[in-house]
């Protein structure tokens, strides 16, 4: 080659990498995102607040600073159960919360939380996954102006904290119990008074009579609200809230604008998110449990047959009711119930089966 050749053609290369990199800073600057994020959740409230201030830390992480999101716990900028109607309307950008909070919007709601006798963590994943629940999550929440994406999930919850023994359905009777999402409205079939209280304002209420039981979560969690401090009984297994799967929704108009690798990277993240919810529920529920028994003198109580056998006559009732409101409500509940037959008969006969010969082999 020349060296008149390779000097022209040299300096095109160099200016050629100078325009890139002129170009490169300010398209980079544009390309950052601010998000406000508000939730339903106290501040560095265990598990739910931390793993949704640890979801929005890690998008500022894995891009470096170009995604920030800001987090505003329950109270901060609004009210817990107001966080709906703060992304709907676009004054913010995403929430973190149980989806369950809406169904007075739409029933459909309850089903991506969980809903009576519904889906535990893997029949969930399962449905929402590779069983169109994601799908049909997408079209009831386009109807509100949202795209909402999976991020945490708290397991099988524990039936509440009772200031009396529940012995049969009749216990249930007069029952003023903070209950949310449709679990609520069986306990209203069986004669409860259901109530929706945000978790920062349980404890006050339950301590001052206002309400005569709770649920909550599970041990982990109970034990830092001190339940323990104003009842006495702590019933499993909850009915209510099989696998309670946790959300970030975004405005659905914010969400079109991103980038489909954007897209790609949050629902990532968030899977990941997700996963560690699960992981730490199941890591410190056990010796939570060991602490209220041992050093609160709680006492554990199993929900008998017959209160079970009520607790389906009114999720009876509430599913009937349900799948009259809408032709999208009905083709939600009917997805859930194929997706609960064909994944939970194979749980039961595969990891239950496993877990039942395991135990019993141990001497557990």
């Amino acid at each position: 080659m020349k060296r008149r050749d390779f000097i022209t053609k040299a300096g095109l290369v160099g200016a050629g990498t100078v325009a890139a990199s002129t170009l490169a800073a300010p398209a980079i600057a544009q390309d950052r995102i601010e998000i406000a994020m508000v939730s339903t959740w106290p501040r560095d409230f265990p598990g739910l607040g931390t793993g949704a201030q640890r979801f929005a830390q890690k998008l500022s992480d894995v891009t470096d600073g170009r995604i920030q999101v800001t987090y505003y716990a329950a109270g901060e900028r609004v009210g817990a159960f107001d966080s709906f109607d703060e992304v709907a309307s676009g004054n913010a950008q995403a929430y973190h919360a149980a989806d369950y909070y809406w169904k007075g919007k739409h029933p459909g709601w309850a089903y991506f939380t969980a809903v009576p006798f519904g889906l535990t963590y893997p029949e969930m994943k399962a449905w929402l996954r590779w069983m169109g629940g994601q799908e049909l999550h997408d079209e009831l929440a386009g109807e509100f102006g949202l795209k909402c994406v999976p991020m945490g999930n708290t397991g099988v919850q524990w039936g509440g904290w009772f200031n009396k023994e529940i012995n049969s359905g009749d216990d249930l009777k007069g029952l003023k119990m903070r209950i949310p999402g449709l679990g609520g409205d069986v306990m209203a079939k069986l004669g409860a008074s259901p109530v929706s209280l945000p978790g920062g304002q349980i404890y006050e209420n339950l301590v001052s009579g206002a309400i005569d039981a709770t649920e909550w979560v599970g041990p982990w969690n109970d034990e830092a609200m001190k339940f323990y401090e104003a009842a006495k009984y702590y019933y499993y297994p909850g009915m209510h809230e099989p696998a309670s799967q946790l959300h970030v929704g975004f405005n659905a108009s914010f969400w079109s604008g991103m980038s489909a690798s954007d897209k790609a990277l949050i629902q990532a993240v968030a899977a990941g998110g997700d996963n560690d919810f699960m992981a730490e529920y199941n890591a410190k529920n056990g010796a939570a449990l060991e602490r209220l028994v041992n050093d609160q003198g709680v006492v554990v109580k199993e929900f008998n047959d017959d209160v079970y056998a009520a607790f389906k006559r009114g999720s009876d009732e509430v599913y009937e009711e349900v799948q009259t409101h809408s032709a999208l409500a009905k083709k939600i509940h009917e997805s859930m119930v194929n997706a609960r037959k064909i994944v939970g008969d194979y749980v039961q006969l595969n990891d239950v089966a496993y877990t039942n010969k395991r135990n019993a082999a141990l001497g557990a």
